[in-house]
């Protein structure tokens, strides 16, 4: 349900303040959820904030948490033990999983059986340091277990899947976080009520979880005394008894990296993602449409980056096509007879392809590229063709290093070229370059032939057994020569053989297509234009261009899903979602031509709907 915000005359206005053609209309306004705008926020960004006086409460707060050891015997009335509680449950949780559960204890029979656990633990620390530093450990008083009224013992749930919650996938310790974030609320809720809170961890976990029968899967962060304070500490215990002090603040807060570390060699040509200013613009621009934001889904978001990339205005695009001959078609990896990738090319430049056919249809014009047809230069195509020797991957590089540099070149030019239409899309043909990209998706990932070769098109079971047989011994072939020294080695943090020269691994593995392609992205992007990805071959050539230069990967949007097996971990890691899940596969750019339709057609959406009154 909305509203409309209230306006004096006619809701359509004709002649809108901000200077835009068209009339605006009244902003409708959500019952539910955030009222603003993003005029609303432009026009004030610290309109959020508390006033000066709550701020300076907080900060007050904040400034006089004390960890407190000592407590009066005094009830904790229960709306105010309530509002502690409360304060740990509205805590951030990693994907908003609320692992923490608050165990309240006030018996005494078990205070006192969790004191002694304590006592055991500070005993045993302290016959493990220095006799002067043991002395000066008992000499404090760390925990107020058998004094305080109430004691908290904060648990978490981990029983959940790491990889079922939003988060915990790649940080699987993130709900641990989220039960400390719950802790240093309830902390500070304590402080400003006047209560002391003390945190102790003075126990063997495994202890503590069987005194209050914890299942197997839920842990805890310790027992925390709550009570009022019989000691009102202007500073931190631990500095006051002189065990250590706070540090300044400089000494803790670094910029950009850890001090000393050698910083990543930069990209060749400084390619830069769209300034910050520009990415939120695309979004306020969507903002101000007479619909709620975020209502197209996954086409708002790839709007949102081609806006930002100045393609607010872009009508049309081009496909460029690239076709190759790739010699590792001879081992039976393809089910198609030599001469088809010639066919298909001709049939191309006579914009009679599949591919060509699909990029009229969508509004673009088409660029064939000749980078390696068998038969010689193909009349009517670009030629960008490989003058070195050609392996079939399995005995030799697919490429020579001095032909996958100058493909590469080539392919920049012509990227900078097709950018002055608008969007850019790409599109290959090349009997055999699934097994290809395959070989070069697995080197580039750190992948086995079995998470990389899929069934290609026409192929049977048995050629996709060949297939993987193929890919396999390419990638010994590559891992070997990495070990051995002739390759360079695999970077921190990639999977097994992974490569950390791509210009290497794809004049070792890729093919001469996928070269061009992947130039072709380098300088498209550097010409500021969108690129529309096709299948896994199109994926692999960026994957290459995104690692030589990392920014490229904000100029791509991933025009649909193929079928072939590598395809999806090839997106996940340039971070693209897939447009159109077709179950396509076509090639020649087919995918990438409807996926570039439908944004040329949300562009003109964008540009033609009724937009809302600026505030």
């Amino acid at each position: 349900m909305t509203q409309a915000e209230p306006a004096d005359g006619d809701p359509a206005v004709a002649d809108p303040a901000d200077g835009l053609p068209g009339p605006r209309w009244q902003r409708p306004v959500p019952l539910v959820g955030d009222p603003t705008s993003a005029a609303h926020r432009a026009a004030d960004p610290a309109g959020w904030a508390f006033s000066g006086e709550v701020r300076t409460a907080l900060g007050e707060v904040i400034a006089a948490r004390r960890d407190i050891r000592r407590f009066r015997p005094d009830a904790v009335p229960e709306d105010v033990l309530t509002a502690v509680l409360e304060a740990g449950h509205r805590a951030p949780s990693v994907g908003h999983s609320q692992p923490w559960r608050f165990i309240v204890v006030t018996a005494s029979q078990t205070r006192d059986r969790a004191a002694v656990m304590a006592d055991r633990e500070r005993l045993a620390q302290a016959a493990a340091l220095d006799p002067e530093r043991a002395r000066r450990l008992l000499d404090l008083q760390l925990e107020g277990i058998r004094e305080a009224p109430v004691g908290i013992v904060v648990a978490c749930d981990r029983r959940a899947a790491a990889g079922g919650v939003l988060g915990r996938a790649t940080f699987p310790d993130a709900d641990l976080w989220s039960c400390a974030c719950a802790i240093e609320n309830m902390w500070l809720t304590a402080r400003a009520h006047g209560l002391g809170l003390g945190w102790v961890t003075l126990f063997r976990p495994e202890e503590l979880a069987a005194l209050l029968g914890l299942p197997d899967g839920v842990v805890t962060l310790g027992w925390l005394c709550l009570g009022w304070p019989d000691e009102r500490p202007p500073e931190p215990g631990l500095q006051r008894h002189a065990w250590s002090h706070r540090l300044p603040l400089a000494e803790v807060v670094l910029r950009e990296r850890w001090p000393g570390a050698a910083a990543p060699a930069a990209p060749p040509s400084y390619l830069r993602a769209p300034a910050p200013d520009r990415r939120v613009a695309a979004t306020d621009d969507a903002d101000g449409l007479l619909t709620p934001p975020g209502s197209l889904g996954l086409l708002d978001a790839a709007v949102h980056r081609l806006v930002a990339l100045g393609a607010r205005d872009v009508r049309s695009g081009t496909l460029v096509l690239a076709g190759a001959d790739h010699p590792v078609a001879g081992l039976g990896v393809t089910a198609f007879p030599p001469g088809v990738t010639r066919e298909v090319i001709t049939a191309a430049v006579a914009g009679e392809a599949l591919g060509a056919v699909s990029a009229v249809a969508a509004g673009l014009t088409v660029t064939v590229v000749d980078a390696g047809v068998t038969g010689g230069p193909v009349p009517g195509a670009r030629a960008a063709r490989p003058e070195g020797l050609r392996g079939d991957l399995v005995e030799t590089d697919a490429l020579t290093r001095a032909d996958a540099q100058a493909l590469l070149d080539a392919g920049r030019v012509l990227g900078r070229e097709a950018a002055g239409a608008g969007l850019v899309v790409l599109g290959e043909v090349g009997l055999g370059n699934t097994t290809v990209a395959a070989a070069l998706a697995g080197a580039l990932l750190g992948l086995d032939p079995d998470e990389v070769v899929g069934l290609g098109a026409g192929s049977d079971t048995a050629m996709v057994e060949r297939k993987r047989e193929v890919v396999g011994l390419a990638l010994h072939r590559w891992r070997a020569s990495s070990a051995a020294g002739s390759a360079p080695a695999a970077a921190p943090g990639s999977g097994a053989g992974a490569a950390s020269d791509p210009l290497v691994v794809l004049a070792a593995l890729g093919g001469p297509e996928l070269a061009v392609l992947a130039g072709v992205v380098l300088g498209a992007a550097e010409a500021g234009a969108g690129v529309v990805l096709d299948g896994l071959a199109t994926g692999v050539a960026a994957l290459v261009a995104a690692r030589l230069e990392p920014a490229v990967s904000a100029y791509l949007v991933a025009g649909h899903l193929s079928r072939e097996q590598a395809h999806r971990r090839v997106l996940t890691e340039l971070g693209l979602e897939p447009l159109l899940d077709l179950r396509l596969r076509a090639g020649e750019g087919v995918g990438g031509c409807l996926a570039a339709g439908l944004l040329l057609q949300a562009l003109a959406v964008r540009r033609r709907a009724g937009r809302t009154l600026p505030v």
